[in-house]
């Protein structure tokens, strides 16, 4: 895909922009979904993580910060360098970022099962059979209990409801998927499956132009 995704991140820097509302959102619910993570070590996932703003901040003042394991998986060296920054003045030594291609279900491995898998900026981007395939990867990314949040557009034609019912079909029971009044289109589901071994040597997904 030709788009330029560091050029991507210059909406962040308009308040009233859909990029920066849905950053909202998606922050407050990372923040929920570790407020109810039971306690101990945890372990979270970040797919096209871009520059880590969705979960980098959201850790750093958050009191669960030292109990969690994350990786970023970021092919943009760019986004990566300015996530690695990040993670690095907050001080979150158990967070790693890592320069690769999210779709490789390899990239997980050693972190799947996790209790938080982040899907954002992707399903916009993606064939809708790719979309379906990764809900069903999701099913092995995350642990029983375990929260996915994802987002997609609410424009035409609207896929939310329809992400929504396969995320139910792959075990998840959702605990809030945003309106079409909203403007912006976030999703928070939580497995009560049992997860699927890790399909290794797969991709998930192939951005579209």
């Amino acid at each position: 895909m030709t788009r330029d995704w560091y050029a991507w991140h210059e909406d962040y820097d308009d308040p009233e922009s859909a990029l920066t509302r849905r950053l909202r959102e998606v922050r407050r619910r990372v923040r929920e979904a570790l407020d109810h993570a039971p306690p101990g070590p945890l372990r979270a996932v970040s797919l096209c993580a871009g520059q880590g703003r969705d979960l980098v901040p959201v850790l750093a003042a958050h009191p669960r910060r030292d109990d969690v394991t994350a990786r970023l998986v970021e092919l943009d060296r760019r986004n990566a360098e300015i996530a690695r920054t990040a993670v690095d003045a907050a001080g979150l030594t158990g967070v790693e970022v890592v320069v690769g291609d999210a779709a490789r279900t390899d990239l997980y491995a050693d972190l799947a099962p996790a209790d938080l898998v982040l899907v954002c900026g992707v399903f916009g981007n993606i064939s809708d059979a790719d979309i379906r395939t990764t809900v069903r990867h999701c099913a092995a990314l995350c642990a029983t209990g375990g929260t996915v949040l994802w987002t997609r557009h609410r424009n035409s034609p609207d896929l939310v409801p329809t992400i929504a019912e396969w995320y139910a079909e792959e075990g998840f029971t959702p605990v809030a998927v945003s309106t079409p009044a909203d403007g912006v289109g976030v999703g928070v589901h939580r497995f009560t499956g049992t997860p699927r071994p890790l399909q290794r040597g797969a991709r998930m997904f192939a951005f579209v132009g």
